[in-house]
């Protein structure tokens, strides 16, 4: 095994330390309005239902900014494009604070997606800073676990944190959403002052018309689905404008492949490490982004009105939810090991078998509230491995260069899935709702949910055997664009 130089060692110790804060206010953001959804919504004379726009905006800021600003950390440092995406979500944070309707929470709300693009950006900076030691790809896999760690832990921080305050604050929306803001800002002079800069390579060039051309197609899909989630699959304009989307993949296609410094690498995403990692990444995403909140109805749902469900409260869901976060946690830190005892190749498969498994097991057991949380464990090991491993896994298979966009890749691409699975999920749900005034979604339409994640899990796991069998370990001998740093 390479030695790593003490230097790079305390660098890097340092680094991850800092960037652990990052993520656990990013957590902290995740968590922190769920619990307030319903009192936000009568703050701003809104329904409950009205709330998901927010939601389904962000998730389209998110897919269209994080490639560009990873790119832009590539060609002039991540760390600088980490202070910007920090300034915009802080200033959108307060914006929170002082909105006082619908458009203006929207927009604020749109614009703190940019912290989405922290993740891909940290990781792009910790792989920089290992290059040197001839481990960045291991030490990359440790930190991207730790700082998992720190999102997971912020998640539950921010939701039990979330409903305290508001509690202690007499219930005042306006002071209650100043807490995460103020972490935000704070967070802003730990990079500052102690994050070291990326080393980018010169002579870059920012591919304009490329962004462009792959924004209006990832606008065109992402907002697609998110009419086809709203006005249900009979409407003819969810698919048109889905299907603009995805024409204009191909005139973007052609035009980046005749680039010398595209927007996007697509003989790098073609590559036999690269392309089954970001397909995975968009497969993962069906379930850990979009199959949260049916199994968070589903848990609420009362079995003696329509025979299924576990009628939990609201804070017997808050404890499986809890269950499952710390769950994540414990595979964030279990996947770097058993990628040293096998190899990281082999520890991806194994993680998204044990996605597969925790959602394909709903179909026999869901009758209980034990064999939920079971099941949740299962994919919740399985989806914290996933979460630190799909960007670290590609940052290692990128040349010197394109380390934050191909991490950043992970992210759009899971974001894709996750609208995908959320467009599809609410439709099936609400396909022979039951119950009083037919609030409850149908057992059918949660059936078909678990059955599309587990069986996106294990197409993600299949995929993963066609990456050979090295890749994502660290170099033997130092590689030229080492050398060259």
């Amino acid at each position: 095994m390479t030695a790593i130089p003490e230097s790079t060692a305390r660098v890097t110790f340092r680094l991850v330390g800092f960037l652990f804060a990052l993520e656990l206010v990013s957590g902290i953001l995740q968590g922190y309005y769920v619990p307030l959804i319903s009192d936000i919504a009568r703050h701003l004379g809104i329904t409950d239902a009205q709330y998901n726009w927010f939601e389904a905006i962000q998730l389209l800021v998110s897919a269209l900014v994080v490639p560009v600003l990873a790119k832009l950390g590539d060609m002039y440092g991540h760390k600088r494009m980490l202070l910007i995406a920090t300034v915009v979500t802080a200033l959108a944070s307060w914006g929170l604070v002082l909105a006082g309707g619908f458009w203006s929470y929207l927009a604020a709300f749109a614009f703190q997606g940019f912290y989405t693009v922290w993740l891909p950006l940290e990781v792009a900076l910790i792989f920089d800073a290992g290059r040197r030691s001839g481990a960045a790809a291991s030490q990359t896999r440790r930190a991207a676990g730790f700082l998992v760690v720190a999102l997971e832990l912020g998640a539950i921080l921010g939701a039990l944190g979330g409903s305290a305050v508001f509690g202690l604050l007499g219930d005042a929306v306006a002071p209650t959403l100043v807490v995460p803001a103020v972490a935000v800002t704070l967070v802003f002079f730990a990079i500052l002052f102690g994050v070291p800069e990326s080393q980018p390579l010169p002579g870059r060039t920012l591919d304009g018309l490329g962004f462009v051309l792959l924004a209006l197609a990832l606008a065109g899909v992402t907002t697609g689905l998110t009419l086809l989630h709203a006005n249900g699959p009979g409407s003819l304009w969810p698919w048109l404008v889905i299907a603009a989307g995805l024409v204009l993949l191909a005139p973007f296609a052609r035009y980046e492949l005749r680039q010398a410094d595209p927007a996007i690498d697509l003989r790098m995403l073609r590559r036999p490490e690269m392309w089954p990692v970001q397909v995975t990444a968009g497969l993962f995403g069906i379930a850990v982004l979009g199959a949260q909140t049916p199994l968070s109805t589903y848990a609420g749902t009362n079995p003696a009105e329509v025979g299924y469900g576990l009628g939990l409260s609201s804070g017997g869901r808050s404890i499986v939810i809890g269950v499952y976060l710390i769950s994540m946690i414990v595979g964030a830190l279990l996947f770097p090991v058993l990628s040293r005892r096998s190899s990281p190749r082999i520890a991806l498969i194994v993680a998204a078998f044990f996605v597969a498994a925790g959602y394909l097991a709903f179909i026999p057991l869901h009758a209980t509230t034990l064999e939920v949380v079971i099941n949740m464990v299962v994919a919740g090991i399985g989806s914290g491995a996933l979460v630190a491993a799909l960007p670290a896994a590609a940052a290692a298979a990128a040349p010197r260069g394109r380390t934050g966009i191909a991490a950043g890749m992970t992210n759009t691409t899971k974001t894709i899935g996750g609208s995908f699975a959320s467009s599809v999920f609410g439709i099936v749900l609400a396909t022979g709702a039951v119950g009083v005034a037919g609030t409850a979604a149908s057992f059918s339409g949660y059936l078909t949910t678990w059955v599309i994640c587990g069986v996106g899990a294990l197409a993600a796991a299949v995929l993963l055997f066609f990456v050979p069998k090295l890749a994502f370990a660290d170099a033997e001998t130092p590689r030229e664009d080492v050398l060259r740093v």
